[in-house]
């Protein structure tokens, strides 16, 4: 397998892949809100009858919802910081590593590091142990590269389920 393609100099594109990046590290702070805030409501409904622990309750719901809010307000900060990064770069992928170049910048990620990997509209997202390390941009690459990619990566077991 040898997939090369080049990703142009757009603005728009580093906030793409900080925002994809920032949506895979943060999903959990919109589930525990959610919990908190659910945990509140139902808390703070059973204590209206004595009027106790209420301010303990609206803490919670007050918690759970700013945690809610965490996640898209770090996307929406990822967005407008990274708008200023576009450079020409490129994608050279193969059987033994993932290689980016972005301007005057290099890196790799071999394969046998990466654990998994999970899909969103416009990438593939590459994890190494817990954390996503890198994007695979799936829009610039030709249909037949991206099938391809997508058959070494099921061969390999790395696709997640999303």
């Amino acid at each position: 397998m040898q997939i090369r393609f080049a990703v142009p100099a757009d603005p728009a594109y580093p906030a793409r892949v900080a925002a994809a990046l920032a949506a895979a590290r943060l999903r959990r702070f919109g589930y525990i809100g959610a919990a908190l805030a659910a945990i509140g409501v139902i808390g703070w409904i059973a204590s209206q009858a004595s009027a106790r622990f209420a301010s303990l309750w609206t803490a919670l719901i007050v918690a759970g919802v700013l945690s809610m809010l965490y996640a898209p307000w770090v996307r929406w900060r990822a967005r407008r910081r990274s708008g200023g990064y576009a450079v020409e770069g490129g994608y050279d992928i193969d059987d033994r590593n993932i290689m980016m170049r972005s301007g005057s910048e290099s890196g790799g990620i071999a394969w046998d590091g990466v654990t998994r990997v999970t899909e969103t509209p416009d990438f593939w997202i590459v994890y190494v142990g817990r954390m996503p390390a890198t994007v695979i941009p799936r829009w610039l690459m030709s249909a037949e590269d991206a099938g391809t990619l997508r058959a070494f990566m099921a061969e390999r077991h790395l696709l997640g389920d999303r």
